[in-house]
């Protein structure tokens, strides 16, 4: 029997926050644990499910998965590797299936994913079995990667729907690789950078690329994948940008001439990577002067970014909110603080509450309010959407901590204890509040929010706020970066 090494890390590294992320802020699966993600619609789940199709003996080691935050402590790295090299040690392996992040930095190692995979390499037995990992479509892929791996499977569609999806391709091309041999990774860079916002696989230029990317699997039969990495902008390494990666079993520089196609398809679309943002201000007022505008309506606010690592209690659209007097508003706000500071009171109760912008050096500072609590709870809900964008590496059962809701004139706020991204409508409805009866809703994302909020608003327009997740990029002291790259620096062409 095939005995197949299974494990997870995972974790969007923003390199221009300053809290570092601990090995407290992980989820951690071991063994027995790491099996029971089966059915629970992540990543880890495709790999088990086609290790359970082809007869295969999984070998579980560890699965380690943070909310996107700042830089990961070194001792996270080595507690990963502790366990999985420990695994690795009790009896050999015949090949490895990895579900990865692919922008994970930490206080000492900028490409993490690229030493955990040169490292395996490294261990006695597993210095050639055939290795596939499914990773995240804003990896900023790096040269070990590429190297050290024999295959990658990146995600085809932003908010990332079809993660499980991925998890399973990567799985059945391990099978094909134990039947005809490994194939090889030939990968691009560009000197390109797009925020978030520009990076949506329904739109330019991403759909263009992924629409590229999938004729050439289909004209070229040596071709197993070909990856679209749209690059994580906030991850100040040398290897952040759109980059392009071949997996095949023919000629590489035929596969060299794909990516040629596929870097100047990008070049040509570079400036539809920065799309225009609004004044929440102007937006609000105009909504204002059409009290028969059809609603919900969304203000999508991506500077505070929980699924890019912002922490979620910035106010700059809550005060913008506040400043309007919107009725009928909802907005969800990271604060354990102002969670705690209503514990005791009963629904009803009314009291003064300092919300959001506490620690976090680009906002003004909290906001206080008169509020009226709504109600509280543990926070714990299921998704809704088993394809959400939050399933990827955490499954189904999410928890928001403590969370709370209060009432502020016209304006419903939701506070939570955990940073937990709006990407599923089970967060508001496991609070009580039905999301397609608010007139405005805040939503503090950049794309990945689309598949929960986009079926119900009927209109949505992203907004400009300060931020650590502004998708203005020339504003971020990048140090590490490889330069020039647009839209940074002038750059004349892709040589």
């Amino acid at each position: 029997m095939v005995r197949v090494l299974v494990a997870g890390l995972f974790h969007e590294t923003h390199g221009f926050v300053s809290q570092p992320t601990t090995l407290d802020d992980f989820d951690v699966q071991k063994g027995n644990a790491l099996l029971a993600q089966r059915h629970s619609g992540s990543m880890i789940d495709g790999l088990l499910e086609v290790c359970e199709r082809e007869g295969w003996e999984v070998v579980p080691a560890c699965a380690y998965a943070a909310t996107p935050s700042g830089p990961v402590e070194d001792a996270v790295v080595e507690a990963f590797w502790s366990d999985l090299s420990a695994t690795v040690a009790r009896g050999s392996v015949d090949a490895v299936l990895l579900a990865l992040h692919g922008a994970m930095v930490s206080e000492s190692h900028e490409d993490v994913e690229g030493l955990i995979l040169s490292r395996m390499r490294d261990l006695p037995g597993l210095e050639h079995v055939p290795l596939s990992a499914v990773f995240d479509l804003h990896a900023n892929l790096s040269p070990a990667m590429c190297r050290y791996a024999d295959v990658l499977v990146c995600y085809r569609e932003n908010p990332h729907i079809d993660a499980r999806a991925r998890a399973v391709h990567a799985a059945d091309l391990l099978a094909r690789m134990l039947r005809e041999g490994r194939p090889r990774i030939v990968h691009r860079r560009l000197p390109v950078l797009w925020p978030p916002t520009g990076t949506g696989t329904a739109d330019l230029p991403m759909s263009a690329l992924e629409t590229l990317a999938r004729s050439i699997e289909a004209d070229d039969s040596d071709i197993w994948v070909m990856n679209v990495v749209a690059g994580f902008s906030f991850g100040d390494t040398p290897y952040t940008g759109v980059a392009f990666a071949a997996v095949t079993c023919g000629d590489p520089e035929a596969a060299e001439r794909h990516l040629d196609r596929m870097a100047q398809l990008a070049w040509a679309l570079r400036n539809h990577g920065l799309p225009a943002e609004h004044d929440p201000v102007t937006v609000l007022a105009d909504l204002a002067a059409d009290p028969g505008h059809p609603t919900p309506v969304c203000l999508v606010e991506p500077s505070d970014n929980i699924g890019g690592g912002a922490p979620g209690n910035g106010t700059g659209l809550l005060r913008a909110l506040l400043a309007a007097e919107t009725e009928n508003a909802g907005i969800i706000i990271n604060d354990p603080d102002a969670v705690v500071a209503l514990s005791g009171l009963v629904p009803g109760a009314t009291t003064k509450l300092a919300i959001g912008g506490k620690e976090n050096p680009f906002d003004p500072g909290p906001v206080t309010l008169d509020v009226t609590l709504v109600r509280t709870s543990d926070g714990r809900f299921t998704l809704e959407d088993l394809n959400s964008h939050m399933v990827a590496a955490r499954g189904k059962h999410i928890d928001m901590g403590p969370s709370a809701v209060v009432r502020h004139a016209g304006l419903t706020i939701l506070l939570t204890s955990r940073k937990t991204a709006p990407f599923d409508l089970g967060q508001w409805r496991s609070q009580g509040v039905e999301p397609r009866d608010l007139a405005v809703i805040g939503v503090k994302a950049a794309v990945a929010h689309r598949r929960a909020y986009d079926p119900i608003a009927a209109q949505s327009f992203t907004v400009a706020t300060a931020g650590p997740c502004s998708s203005s990029l020339a504003d971020y002291p990048y140090r590490r970066l490889t330069r020039p790259i647009f839209p940074l620096d002038p750059v004349e062409n892709l040589q």
